[in-house]
């Protein structure tokens, strides 16, 4: 008996039992729509996060942990052993890079950089009349760090920074935090620092990244200003942070810089490892969930070959009698759970894009719940999800086949013809 056969009779096999057919086709199908939508919604959130911390972040920041230590030229000329203490720091003072200006000029020479920030981060406690919220203040030079970290293109108002630059005493602020404090634009107020020491300030202007955890919590000031509250020198800095022309090679741009300036130097996945990681973990353990979906739906084609098994015991015991080998009787049956997975994927995988292109077009109320602010599900759908899923979901339903098709070929053909059921 030739393949052709085989196929042959296991699609009457099939078509005598359509309802039972269909319905654990549909299992099938059920699992592989719900595990293309999965990926597609896993690979969207993770797409999302990855692209608001590349907007919403520098692509390299220079930290002021120095990686090689500096040695004044005349302990270098003398002859001698030589002790040097790296680190002698108060445990309240800050650690900062001096000197930022001679920093900026040594890394200059890095051809992938486009923009150069310096900063200075404070913690502080922000006041207005009798609400109090913690936040972080970043003192920047509005024109170098417009580009940074998308900053322009994140404001509500739309000449902020100028009026910041324009402004010594300016704050920009979070939409999270300006909700917190109830306070709006040209409103004063108080930035209180660790030594309890009040910095009266005026709203300039908001901005909203998306970030709900940013926008909640961060504001920028002018550098001198920062500063001042830090009571550090006019030419330190807490870090520096740099755009680059290429943010894939952002790693490798970060070696460069360190190499240059002395300094510490990470690249934005590197910084952000953590929030990265949490989601695509968050995405696999999803993922592996739903996959169980076709477990279920591979013991439905296991009790389906069970079934019409039962109901074929004498066409397999004169199958037997006139000498098919147990290899055919195998693959006949098998071949009715391969055309089981082929129904359930080519009904599942179109069924899985109908829901992605469903979901996708949900819209509603941007929520400040999580992480991220969205009015919409972000999906990414590729066509090699549709081929994992498709592949996988004839595997499971050809391998839930074996177990029924081998017990076929155990049955004794005098038994069965006998009216016994066992083997």
């Amino acid at each position: 008996m030739n393949l052709r056969d085989q196929l042959e009779i296991a699609f009457v096999h099939l078509k005598e039992r359509k309802r039972q057919t269909i319905l654990t086709a549909l299992g099938v199908a059920v699992g592989s729509a719900m595990l293309v939508t999965t990926i597609a919604v896993s690979r969207g959130s993770s797409s999302n996060v990855i692209t608001k911390v590349i907007d919403t972040a520098p692509h390299v920041l220079i930290s002021a942990e120095r990686v090689v230590p500096l040695i004044p030229d005349n302990i270098v000329e003398r002859a001698g052993r030589v002790a040097m203490v790296t680190r002698n720091l108060n445990l309240d003072e800050q650690e900062v890079i001096k000197n930022y200006a001679e920093v900026v000029q040594s890394i200059r020479p890095v051809e992938e950089l486009r923009s150069i920030s310096p900063f200075v981060l404070s913690k502080l406690l922000a006041r207005n009349k009798t609400r109090f919220t913690p936040c972080v203040a970043r003192g920047i030079i509005p024109h170098f760090e417009a580009e940074i970290a998308g900053l322009k293109k994140n404001l509500l108002e739309t000449n902020a920074l100028e009026e910041l630059a324009s402004t010594p005493n300016g704050i920009l602020v979070g939409d999270l935090l300006a909700k917190k404090l109830a306070v709006g634009y040209r409103d004063r107020i108080v930035l209180v620092t660790k030594n309890s020491e009040e910095f009266p300030v005026t709203v300039v202007g908001r901005f909203s990244s998306g970030f709900n955890a940013k926008d909640e919590r961060e504001a920028y000031v002018n550098l001198p200003l920062a500063q001042r509250m830090e009571g550090i020198a006019s030419n330190s800095v807490t870090g520096i942070g740099l755009r680059t022309a290429h943010v894939e090679r952002a790693s490798q741009t970060a070696d460069q810089v360190e190499k240059l300036s002395g300094y510490k130097a990470e690249s934005w996945d590197e910084t952000n490892r953590n929030i990265i990681e949490f989601y695509n973990r968050n995405g696999m353990i999803t993922l592996v969930l739903v996959g169980f979906v076709f477990i279920v739906a591979g013991l439905g084609v296991s009790s389906v070959m069970t079934t019409v098994i039962l109901h074929k015991v004498k066409d397999i015991a004169i199958m037997r009698s006139m000498g098919m080998p147990n290899g055919d009787i195998t693959r006949i049956f098998m071949f009715e759970g391969l055309m089981i997975g082929i129904l359930g994927v080519l009904i599942g995988s179109p069924l899985g894009h109908v829901i992605c292109h469903f979901v996708a077009s949900i819209r509603f109320e941007a929520s400040t719940a999580g992480v991220l602010k969205a009015d919409r599900i972000n999906l990414i759908e590729m066509p090699d999800a549709h081929l994992l899923v498709i592949v996988f979901g004839i595997l499971i339903a050809v391998l839930s086949s074996w177990s029924p098709a081998r017990k076929a070929t155990r049955y004794v053909p005098v038994s069965i013809l006998r009216g016994e059921v066992g083997a």
